[in-house]
């Protein structure tokens, strides 16, 4: 195996899929994204069940986009045609992976918000940890971020924060039912899975 197999496999219900998932992963690392019919040229009949599990754990998200460009809105569809991109946060988390082995999600989310120039750049990894203490299968308000921005005196940031908490694909807007939102009395977001895992792997 090599260094991305072996992150992957740290936390795959299905560690013989680390391997022709890795496989997809770093090719769509190098071009950032893929289309099915390059995934199937790499991986041939296991090319379905890789572009779920990519999905499930919003490695690849399919560009094809219905009502919105929210992750649950976009119809994964394993066809020719098709293709999927990688979130910002996630090449972080393959270069990285394939470079030391370990799945690192604390130092992908650093990079990113570095490529951007955050000025808050120091609190960012305890905004996002938080984000993940608070949230319930993977599902967070508007509200409960607002309150950990103001908790790490970036009240005055919360919009632009949750800006580019969804332009680096560490969430996305949850498309609930008016009735769930009505209920929580904010938005929800969604939280990249990948993210929420502890540092594993070999060094």
């Amino acid at each position: 195996m090599n260094n991305l197999d072996k992150a992957l496999s740290s936390f795959l219900e299905d560690i013989e899929l680390a391997v022709p998932l890795a496989a997809v992963l770093a090719h769509a690392s190098r071009a950032g994204g893929i289309s099915y019919d390059e995934a199937k040229e790499i991986v041939n009949d296991k090319v379905e069940e890789v572009l779920l599990v990519a999905n499930e754990w919003r490695l690849l998200i399919p560009t094809r986009v219905e009502k919105s460009s929210s992750w649950e809105d976009r119809q994964l569809l394993c066809k020719p045609g098709e293709s999927y991109e990688l979130p910002g946060v996630v090449q972080y988390l393959l270069q990285n992976a394939m470079k030391t082995g370990c799945w690192d999600p604390a130092s992908a989310v650093s990079e990113v918000f570095k490529e951007i120039d955050e000025p808050a750049l120091g609190q960012i990894p305890e905004l996002v940890r938080d984000l993940g203490k608070q949230a319930k299968h993977h599902r967070i308000s508007a509200a409960q971020v607002r309150q950990i921005c103001i908790r790490l005196s970036l009240g005055d940031w919360v919009d632009v924060l949750i800006a580019e908490l969804k332009v680096t694909g560490i969430m996305s807007p949850k498309l609930s039912p008016l009735a769930e939102v009505s209920r929580v009395g904010s938005p929800l977001y969604e939280l990249n899975p990948s993210l929420f895992l502890s540092k594993v792997g070999k060094e």
